[in-house]
């Protein structure tokens, strides 16, 4: 007798969806326990979900671009007989790859092997599967195909139906297309839409001076590199936050409907952009344990890990507070940044740029040029009010104006 094994999408905290990206094996492929047999697609990260037992793939219960829950069960293996010889062991392949190309999502049938995207896109545009050359893996048709044939058959049309005075302004025009969301892109407008629905969102802004953040950051550069981490302005912010969450525990909170939870450690999230694919905040964990040189390293880290897909659920799992560094693509102001729910603030950083500015000489005002920014605190209104949240935010600015005095990280 064959036993039957469930392979489930993997179990997780906040109980998030998933996309199933793409099945590294077809029904009928023998497999290996702990081999990856499916790519998953969330908010956050890919994930690899292992075969969980050595076998043999004879049902796949979701294709490519479904949706799937926490421990939902995602196809089966069919576990070798262990009184019988390897090589009648392979013999039920051929029967099970006959059987499932009547049903199964991944044999090679033209309407079984699109995605819902494409076979939404190919109804619209009313084009039979077989009329498109896929470029996708096992030349599966991908949206892009079918857009790109959509592209091509415009330019077709024009060129032969209209006069030759028209054709050259009908060749110019781009037509539109229909580009489906990523996963990512899906759970994150899902996640701004709950947040904006559920807190009331109110922002405070003060102006940094960092004139003594980039003295420090200029006379530290080099040694830092030199040892394997980069000291950006990111770093100095992750560094003054830790100091002001420590002295204000309750906005390194969560809100709940019966109480305030106030988080022992300090997890601090830093938006981290993957261009057209959408935004993924990886996690500092533990940062009031970390040095200026330590955070550096794991910011670094962190970043390139995401921009490679490489993350872990655990490296975006547990924040307790985040930054949005908008100033990088060169934004002087972005108010309200949406929350990271279920946190109850988030700081938004500006460009610096240097500023024209009325200071302080000896007791006497003086005109003077200084790198400024614009720093955001935008918060749960439930949770906080503005006389918390100043008092937070001039901390934070307290901090990065008499640098290095007031810093708690400077450890190397």
């Amino acid at each position: 007798m064959y036993g039957i094994k469930d392979v489930l999408a993997p179990a997780n905290e906040e109980g998030t969806r998933a996309t199933i990206l793409k099945w590294c094996k077809a029904v009928g492929d023998l497999v290996v326990k702990d081999e990856p047999l499916v790519e998953l697609e969330t908010d956050k990260v890919t994930v690899e979900v292992p075969a969980p037992a050595s076998g043999t793939l004879i049902e796949v219960l979701k294709p490519e671009s479904a949706e799937v829950s926490p421990d939902e069960v995602l196809a089966r293996l069919r576990l070798p007989d262990e009184s019988t010889p390897s090589k009648e062991s392979k013999a039920p392949t051929a029967a099970a790859k006959t059987q499932n190309s009547r049903g199964s999502a991944n044999t090679r049938t033209d309407s079984e092997l699109l995605s819902p995207s494409v076979r939404r896109l190919l109804h619209e545009h009313d084009i039979a599967p077989g009329a498109i050359n896929g470029t996708g893996r096992n030349g599966r048709v991908t949206a892009q195909d079918v857009t790109r044939h959509v592209s091509q058959a415009t330019h077709v049309s024009a060129s032969t139906e209209v006069s030759p005075a028209t054709q050259v302004s009908a060749a110019t025009r781009d037509p539109s297309a229909l580009v489906p969301h990523t996963a990512i892109r899906r759970r994150v407008a899902e996640h701004m839409v709950r947040s904006l629905g559920e807190a009331p969102h109110v922002t405070t802004l003060f102006e940094a001076d960092l004139s003594r953040v980039l003295k420090h950051r200029a006379s530290h550069a080099e040694s830092f590199e030199s040892r394997g981490a980069r000291l950006t302005l990111t770093v100095y912010f992750i560094s003054a936050c830790v100091r002001a969450l420590r002295m204000h525990p309750e906005v390194n909170a969560t809100f709940r409907q019966d109480a305030m939870e106030l988080h022992g450690d300090v997890n601090i999230g830093v938006g981290t952009a993957l261009g057209d694919k959408g935004l993924i905040v990886p996690v500092i964990h533990r940062a009031q344990q970390l040095s200026l040189f330590e955070i550096a390293q794991r910011l670094l880290q962190a970043v390139e890990a995401a921009r490679a897909g490489k993350l872990s659920p655990q490296d975006v799992r547990g924040g307790t507070f985040t930054i949005s560094n908008h100033g990088v693509g060169g934004s002087l102001l972005a108010a309200p940044i949406v929350i990271n729910q279920p946190q109850v603030a988030i700081l938004g950083v500006g460009k610096v740029q240097r500023r024209v500015c009325v200071i302080d000489v000896d007791g006497s005002e003086s005109i003077a040029v200084r790198p400024m920014c614009y720093l955001t605190l935008t918060i749960d209104h439930r949770a906080l009010d503005a006389f918390q949240a100043n008092a937070f935010l001039a901390l934070i600015v307290e901090t990065l104006e008499q640098w290095p005095d007031t810093a708690e990280a400077l450890q190397d």
